[in-house]
């Protein structure tokens, strides 16, 4: 069965920004998933932000899709996304993941998730091949394809993860949020924090950079305010975070 379009995809607010000349990224980037849905004969497509700390659920992670909207309820309010055997196995390999129905449940199973897989089946999704990507930014995503048909070889999978590659380059940067404190961060800060890390005191820093102790300090503590962090090692620990040493 071919799905017709147009499609009605779905989407998350915050993936609704609007993009340069008033188009909307969500419609192109849900338009690209769909066309490469159906260049490599599947009929269901999703992508969600990979579910972390607290932002574990499968609804509130969605970006755009085609799943039946029964599908997506039912799923959501079984709170297995972020415990199933997809995610788990995500955590794992950076390669594409060719699965039946069982991958969605979760590990070990329960009556629960078996009436969910047998459901997952009678709407057609058979088999899926997943894989995890990330942006520019560092947001993490999660891209599904399911359908009825054979593994990819390994060509065809590559050009499938290129194309949705592309498509997420385009969405990623229409849609990339306002900079954020921490990356305001001065090159003299970014130097202090830097020294902090190996261990320095704030007056080996001040000898080191040819500045005062006081400086120093005061370098440090608007790199604390940027980081939103209550202390020097919080503050290094959450620039190695955002890539900033």
């Amino acid at each position: 069965m071919t799905l017709k379009k147009p499609i009605q995809p779905f989407w998350s607010a915050d993936a609704k920004s609007s993009a340069p000349g008033g188009s909307d990224p969500a419609v192109g980037f849900s338009t690209a998933l769909y066309d490469t849905m159906q260049a490599h004969g599947f009929r269901f497509f999703l992508t969600t932000r990979f579910p972390q700390a607290d932002k574990l659920g499968f609804r509130s992670n969605i970006i755009a899709g085609n799943w039946p909207q029964e599908l997506i309820e039912r799923y959501d309010a079984s709170d297995l996304f972020w415990r199933s055997r997809l995610i788990d196995g995500l955590k794992k390999t950076v390669m594409p993941i060719y699965s039946g129905t069982g991958i969605f449940a979760q590990p070990g199973g329960d009556k629960g998730s078996t009436n969910l897989t047998r459901r997952f089946e009678e709407l057609g999704l058979h088999d899926t091949v997943s894989f995890t990507l990330h942006d520019a930014i560092l947001r993490h995503y999660v891209i599904m394809f399911s359908g009825l048909r054979n593994p990819l070889d390994e060509q065809e999978c590559a050009r499938m993860v290129f194309a949705v590659l592309k498509a997420l380059d385009v969405f990623s940067l229409a849609t990339e949020p306002p900079l954020a404190d921490y990356e305001r961060l001065t090159v003299r800060e970014i130097e202090c924090l830097r020294w902090s890390a190996s261990g320095k005191s704030s007056e080996e820093i001040a000898i080191i950079l040819k500045i005062s102790a006081h400086t120093v300090n005061g370098y440090l503590k608007t790199a604390m305010r940027k980081l939103d962090a209550v202390n020097r090692m919080q503050a290094v620990a959450r620039a190695y975070r955002f890539r900033l040493l």
